[in-house]
């Protein structure tokens, strides 16, 4: 007996293609509402990718900033007790030819001595004549330094020149005006010699110099050669040794300058020197990061909230649908599915679109301000892909609440 097999029908499956085009049908169906769901997704993204790549770039160029400045300067100066009325003393004054020994060092370029120079009475002016009717003006700083001072302090001369060490060694009255102090003396011009008066001797301006970033203060300051100051102010000791240093010569010459300065007691010189540039350029970005990542959190929960309450709102406006489709036999498990899917997609649709506008709007500020622009691709693909799980993470609550209407309920208009 021949026997006939029989086919059993398959059961009707909601298969993957179908949740896809079930979602994808829910999305399309308002494209207004897509476009203002996804506008927080995209923004909170946007603003992830636009302060991760705007802090790591502008952490850059701090970087190349402290390279250029910090990280090339340090100063040394006398070590000093408190005596028994509270006052600071110096225990040993730096030696006049500290530059020279200073310079001798591997990774020193430069070095100049710099001091503040009391000119007890005699007031700085532009004229030897005093009117006793006129009010009286304070006189500009008086600084003392050596010939390598533009050097030493990232100094340049905007006219004229700066003196030399034969004007410091001869003691010579020259002298040269910070650009605030030349504009406040009147002095516009240095090529027909102009004179300024400390008291009643004269003393001429042989140059104007700006920039001095290790001393700003020096830029409105009358500064004079350290012989003269010695000679005529009876100036008897410098406050400060500053250097240009090569970049991570730092440690070296904070180890070797108190000893070149004062071989029998070293103790007596404290040097200031930069650390590494490694561990600086990990500080500053690892503060900026912090900040701008604390920023970007908050715009992605923001989104995240978006999501949700137009999740949820689209649950509640078709809980019709969901009636029927539980009527011919969904589970709870595909309408949950559904409108996951659907929260996800629309998670990933604004992760892409933020993330593409996160790094146009990086490269854009990056070019009008003439910076490198520095982004990692890992992190810009990473935070596209967090589009769909912070659609995932807001879907949640929404898809549990489709998942649990009863059909009945839903046909008859309540959830």
């Amino acid at each position: 007996m021949t026997a006939v097999a029989q086919r059993v029908p398959r059961t009707d499956r909601f298969g993957p293609r179908d949740l896809l085009a079930e979602a994808a049908a829910g999305i399309g169906a308002r494209p207004g509402r897509l476009v203002l769901t996804i506008l927080g997704t995209v923004l909170g993204i946007a603003s992830v990718v636009v302060t991760v790549g705007l802090a790591q770039t502008a952490a850059g160029q701090i970087n190349k900033q402290f390279d250029a400045v910090a990280a090339t300067q340090a100063v040394a100066k006398p070590a000093t007790n408190r005596g028994f009325d509270g006052n600071a003393r110096s225990l040993a004054p730096l030696p006049w030819d500290a530059p020279d020994r200073a310079e001798r060092l591997n990774g020193v370029d430069a070095a100049a001595l710099v001091a503040e120079v009391d000119a007890g009475d005699r007031d700085i002016t532009a004229v030897p004549v005093h009117d006793p009717s006129a009010a009286r003006v304070t006189s500009p700083t008086l600084l003392a330094t050596t010939a390598h001072a533009l050097d030493a302090l990232d100094g340049r001369v905007v006219q004229g020149r700066f003196f030399d060490e034969g004007h410091d060694a001869r003691g010579d009255r020259v002298v040269v005006l910070g650009v605030d102090a030349a504009q406040r003396l009147g002095v516009s011009r240095v090529d027909r010699q102009p004179s300024i008066f400390i008291g009643d001797r004269a003393y001429q301006v042989i140059g104007v110099v700006d920039g001095m970033v290790r001393r700003t203060d020096m830029r409105s300051a009358v500064v004079l050669p350290m012989g003269t100051a010695r000679t005529d102010l009876g100036l008897t000791s410098a406050q400060e040794l500053h250097l240009h240093i090569a970049v991570a010569a730092g440690p070296v010459v904070a180890s070797q300058l108190p000893t070149a300065l004062n071989p029998n007691s070293p103790e007596t010189v404290t040097v200031q020197a930069p650390p590494s540039t490694s561990s600086v350029r990990q500080s500053v970005q690892a503060d900026i990061n912090t900040i701008f990542l604390a920023l970007g959190a908050v715009a992605l929960l923001i989104g995240g909230v978006g999501i949700a309450n137009v999740t949820l709102l689209s649950v509640l406006e078709r809980v019709g649908e969901i009636g029927l489709r539980r009527a011919l036999g969904a589970t709870r498990r595909q309408i949950a599915a559904q409108f996951m899917v659907e929260s996800v997609v629309v998670g990933l649709l604004g992760g892409m679109v933020g993330a593409a506008l996160g790094v146009a709007a990086v490269t854009t500020v990056s070019a009008v301000q003439s910076w490198t622009p520095i982004l990692d691709l890992r992190m810009v693909g990473v935070a596209a892909l967090a589009g769909g799980f912070i659609g995932l993470l807001a879907g949640l609550y929404p898809s549990l609440k489709a998942a649990s209407i009863e059909p009945i309920s839903a046909l008859r208009g309540g959830v």
